[in-house]
């Protein structure tokens, strides 16, 4: 293959995007973690296939699994039509399909890849970099996979640099000054610390890369262990650490911000996390930028009127205050305050929504007060519904976080309807 071509053009990007998330509980009972909206109007995909888009990958692949129609509709719609296949480009959606036995679909994370070895092969690439389809952040893949050519090591993780006390939570790299792996501990009692900072320690972000050759050899023997999950976490880059051929790439040098800004990276994989993270973009400078022009989160977009406000009565005006709302929604007589409104919502007269995610096609009746609340998609919140002011009363009928946050859907307003 010729050298002169650039680096990106020479790989790609493997997501895995099969797992359900059910931290994030009734979200996912229709779809699978990376098809949940996030910021307005994207899903949480569209983080990973935009940074590979503008990062100059155009080979990607998307293994999918659990309860995928949501998030095959939402690639092929957004997603399909972006990419040349007469100059090589191609996104391909790779579902479970017991490729190698009528009893095996894909068993863990290197599974996935294993699984797709011939489809990866016909792809002619020698870089490959595993992504993890259920992040919220921005990152350009070339500088990473340009240390890893530049460095030349087995496999290149991008690791996060978090405070000590919160590593715990991540499997944790132990680095020399060189940015050589010595140690790869999951969710360790006592997490080692960076070499420059005793306070600070390297998470992993489940980002990966490899050579193409050097892993297919690797899947194929993995593929053949007994003892083996097949799981890129648990099984192969324990392994290569141990064999010294690993090595950390740092979030901060790849990270697409704003001047002064700090790296953004986001599990949203719980209620708690999920809600605030979108209530975080309505700040007044809000850590992740959606907002830029240089590298945009492409999604698939419904074409929709412009949101509308509408009357202007003390107690019943259209208002939004400290809010994104998206197009087709309609704030008719409502309050909304620190809220996020997601594509063709419809409020009505004397409802207040405050600190409020609320997914697309929501419908909002008259006088309900809803704070602190995530509403799923295509719910009818009833006439005089008040939610977010006792406590109790809420989690008879909701689910309600430790945090406070009440996740709001269909199933539970009929179930509390049917009881009444």
């Amino acid at each position: 293959m010729p050298q002169s071509r650039r680096l990106t053009q020479r790989t790609m990007a493997f997501v895995l995007a099969g797992g359900r998330g059910s931290r994030l509980r009734e979200l996912t009972d229709r779809r699978v973690k990376p098809a949940v909206y996030f910021g307005g109007k994207a899903r949480i995909i569209d983080f990973a296939l935009s940074n590979a888009m503008n990062s100059g990958i155009r080979k990607i692949g998307v293994a999918t699994q659990y309860k995928a129609h949501s998030l095959i509709r939402h690639i092929q719609r957004g997603w399909s039509n972006s990419f040349w296949a007469e100059r090589g480009e191609f996104l391909d959606i790779m579902p479970a399909s017991q490729r190698m036995g009528e009893d095996l679909w894909y068993r863990g994370t290197a599974d996935a890849v294993t699984q797709n070895i011939d489809i990866v092969d016909s792809y002619d690439v020698e870089y490959i970099i595993i992504l993890a389809g259920d992040h919220i952040y921005k990152m350009d893949y070339e500088i990473m996979v340009r240390e890893h050519c530049e460095s030349g090591a087995d496999v290149t993780i991008g690791c996060l640099t978090v405070p000590r006390e919160e590593a715990s939570a991540f499997g944790v790299m132990a680095t020399d000054a060189e940015g050589r792996i010595t140690s790869f501990l999951e969710k360790p009692a006592d997490p080692p610390a960076t070499p420059e900072d005793p306070a600070k320690s390297l998470a992993s972000m489940g980002i990966y890369v490899f050579a193409w050759d050097f892993l297919r050899d690797l899947l194929l023997r993995d593929a053949n262990r007994a003892d083996s999950s097949h799981d890129f976490g648990n099984d192969l880059i324990p392994d290569i650490v141990a064999r010294g051929g690993a090595r950390a790439h740092r979030f901060d040098v790849s990270c697409v911000r704003d001047p002064g800004a700090p790296a953004y990276w986001k599990d949203v994989g719980t209620i708690d996390a999920f809600w605030q993270a979108n209530i975080d973009l309505t700040n007044f400078i809000p850590d992740l930028n959606l907002w830029d022009r240089d590298w945009p989160i492409w999604t698939y977009s419904e074409t929709t009127p412009p949101a509308k406000f509408i009357h202007d009565e003390d107690g019943r005006r259209g208002s939004a205050v400290s809010s994104m709302v998206s197009g087709g929604c309609i704030v008719s007589g409502t309050e909304v305050r620190n809220s996020l409104l997601f594509t063709q919502v419809h409020t009505n007269s004397f409802a207040v929504l405050d600190h409020a995610v609320v997914l697309p096609y929501v419908t909002v009746n008259r006088h309900a007060r809803l704070r602190r609340v995530v509403i799923d998609r295509g719910v009818t919140i009833p006439d005089g519904l008040v939610v977010g002011e006792d406590p109790q009363e809420d989690a008879r009928w909701f689910r309600v976080t430790e945090r406070g946050i009440t996740l709001i859907t269909q199933t539970m307003l009929d179930r509390r309807a049917a009881a009444r």
